[in-house]
């Protein structure tokens, strides 16, 4: 039978409790400006260069974060990537991981949801 769901990945939503903090946040991550009168709560939509989004929600009663990353965001750079997390002095959870197509290292976000930055 021929499924009438799309074989391509949509949005992501991330669970937040403090939708501003938040897309500061991921907003400083991926390097994109931020401006806290473009957040218009319960959601945040990261500006993204393709056609899979990331979205912010803040609109649930409970948020329970992610111990394992549920996505990545792609970098070309592994090196300069855990640089740029140090210096943005975020918490990273874990050294870059390298093996002979990819690498990759976790840091985690405000509200503890783990986040995997990956290149390959």
């Amino acid at each position: 039978m021929k499924s009438p769901i799309v074989n391509r990945l949509h949005t992501t939503f991330i669970p937040v409790t403090d939708l501003k903090r938040s897309a500061r946040w991921y907003s400083e991550l991926i390097g994109e400006p931020f401006s806290e009168e473009n957040v218009q709560p319960p959601v945040y939509n990261l500006p993204m260069t393709t056609p899979t989004g990331v979205t912010l929600d803040a609109g649930l009663e409970h948020v329970a974060p992610s111990s394992h990353p549920l996505f990545n965001f792609h970098t070309e750079d592994i090196d300069a990537s855990y640089r740029f997390v140090e210096q943005l002095g975020y918490t990273i959870k874990s050294d870059i991981q390298r093996f002979d197509d990819v690498s990759f290292f976790n840091i985690q976000d405000p509200d503890g949801n783990i986040v995997m930055i990956c290149t390959g």
